[in-house]
């Protein structure tokens, strides 16, 4: 409780100290003055000629991003990735596996629907040879 009234004193002491600061206006002597701005003046150098501008070098996107521009910008390429992944999803899942994941034709009422996977699509190609 003590250091608390004894910061305010401080602070009472130096608030009265900095307005009587302010009240107190004194001119600086003229010869001060003087020597200032000699002296800044010999420190300030000579207006330099203006540079010669540089010209703007256009920066040339890379090759990812020229390849990206080529296929159409950044949707084209994520449509692109997104079609990649369903192919690759649709490619490597088994009928029954993608059946199972749909649930389009699976029924439980249906026994025609479970014996699906058991129709041949590609009846057409029984033709071609079976070897390598």
């Amino acid at each position: 409780m003590a250091d608390k009234d004894r910061i305010t004193a401080m602070d009472q002491e130096l608030d009265a100290l900095f307005a009587t600061a302010r009240r107190q206006s004194l001119p600086l002597d003229e010869a001060l003055t003087d020597r200032i701005l000699a002296d800044a003046l010999a420190l300030q150098s000579a207006p330099a000629a203006p540079a010669r501008p540089v010209p703007a070098q256009a920066v040339r996107p890379g090759r990812l991003a020229q390849f990206f521009a080529l296929l159409g910008g950044w949707p084209a390429v994520a449509g692109l990735a997104t079609a990649t992944v369903a192919g690759l999803w649709i490619g490597t899942t088994s009928p029954d596996m993608l059946y199972a994941q749909t649930g389009l034709f699976e029924s439980a009422s249906s026994s025609e629907a479970s014996d699906l996977y058991l129709v041949d699509a590609f009846s057409a190609f029984d033709a071609l040879p079976a070897g390598g």
